[in-house]
């Protein structure tokens, strides 16, 4: 898997594509703003920072303020690859995002999403 490319996508963006998911799906913007601050730790006007500033996803990452210590707890398959066994942990993170924007497309509730 070459990760160089998506780790200098822009996370500005990848965004619009979680939300247009999510709405295609019947959730809303609101409920993905609400995943990324759940993984985060970024806030309403910290994570439109990252939007304005075009930041690509290595610094995404390396600038929240603090991933979720229940991360550990989001498991099974995302894009072929069990997110728990991957290796590369920026590539991780991403994964991570990518599975919880999957669950709630498929309508899952927040409070799982949310691992609480």
């Amino acid at each position: 898997m070459d990760n160089s490319r998506v780790f200098k996508m822009s996370f500005a963006s990848v965004y619009p594509h979680y939300i247009l998911k999510a709405e295609k799906k019947g959730r809303t913007k609101a409920e993905v703003d609400e995943i990324i601050f759940w993984l985060t730790g970024y806030n309403k006007q910290t994570l439109q920072q990252q939007i304005d500033n075009k930041c690509d996803f290595e610094t995404f990452f390396a600038q929240a303020p603090q991933l979720n210590p229940n991360v550990s707890k989001i498991t099974g398959v995302i894009c072929g690859y069990r997110v728990e066994d991957i290796e590369d942990k920026l590539m991780q993170k991403i994964r991570y995002l990518d599975k919880l924007i999957d669950e709630l497309a498929k309508g899952k509730t927040m409070e799982k999403i949310l691992r609480k």
